[in-house]
């Protein structure tokens, strides 16, 4: 575990580069149900396993890149496309007696808790994105739902192996509220998480098109923009929908879909009694 911050993004990267990423013990128990029948199991179902865990899908697309050959010339950037060229006998020879997350923080339970926080804002990220871009006709829904998954790849590595410097990045942002995340990871960290993000992306060599979804300086392109917005959204209102940021989300949001408030409302699928709080944002955008 780091206790202190490295000394550059260049160190941290070197140092993620040599991890044995751990995955949720729920999907050990998922690949292991799925293994005894291992004869009737097929893509669509481990698929569906390993797009539950952002940590799994991120040792898939290594595990790809290390086994990459010089045949193969196109990137592969979904998880369906990347079992199906594993196979699911060698998936299921190569993915087993992985680490375990909860056994790794079972020390630091609140840091525990803050990377399920951070993976459950992951998956609401994604059901988002892959829900708009279904609305847009997006070429290639995967992509963006796979982009959305991976958006806060640092803040989970962070969890994983920094637990101590990532709780002070919480309680700092706590008593903080006002100032810029960037600022306070920089302070703590040594580095801003954005930078950190696409410094690993591009050391692990993730297919070039997740890394141009996952980078928020091509916000001119609408699949760009259906990303980050899924993103913000599912840190927004994390912790309800009272944040002061949500206006402007939603001003941005109903601009990329085209579509007005109510619409938009009746997409996210919340209550009543919330629809009805919601349908009142709808500050134009600055």
């Amino acid at each position: 575990m780091i206790e202190q911050p490295l000394s550059d993004s260049t160190a941290w990267v070197d140092f993620f580069s040599t991890a044995d990423l751990p995955v949720l013990r729920h999907s050990v128990d998922e690949l292991e149900r799925l293994r005894a029948t291992a004869d009737a199991t097929n893509g669509r179902v481990l698929a569906g396993v390993v797009m539950h865990d952002p940590l799994l899908i991120l040792r898939v697309l290594a595990y790809i890149e290390l086994h990459r050959t010089q045949r193969q010339t196109v990137d592969i950037a979904t998880v369906d496309r990347a079992i199906m060229m594993i196979g699911i006998t060698p998936f299921f020879r190569d993915f087993q007696h992985l680490p375990v997350v909860e056994d790794q923080l079972k020390a630091h339970p609140q840091a525990l808790l803050g990377l399920l926080k951070a993976i459950n804002r992951a998956r609401q990220a994604a059901h988002w994105a892959r829900h708009w871009a279904i609305l847009r006709r997006d070429v290639d829904v995967e992509e963006i739902t796979l982009a959305a998954f991976l958006h806060d790849l640092a803040e989970l590595l962070m969890w994983l192996f920094a637990p101590t410097l990532a709780l002070k990045i919480s309680a700092a942002q706590r008593a903080r509220p006002h100032e810029r995340s960037a600022m306070i990871q920089a302070e703590i960290y040594g580095v801003p998480l954005y930078q950190l993000k696409l410094a690993l992306a591009e050391a692990w060599h993730l297919p070039a098109l997740l890394i141009q979804l996952m980078d928020h300086r091509h916000t001119e392109n609408s699949r760009v923009r259906n990303v980050k917005l899924a993103v913000d959204l599912a840190r927004h209102s994390a912790k309800g929908w009272s944040d002061a940021a949500l206006p402007d989300d939603f001003a941005a949001i109903r601009g990329l879909l085209n579509i007005n408030q109510e619409t938009l409302v009746r997409h996210l699928d919340v209550n009543s009694a919330t629809a009805q709080a919601l349908l009142t944002l709808d500050k134009p955008a600055a």
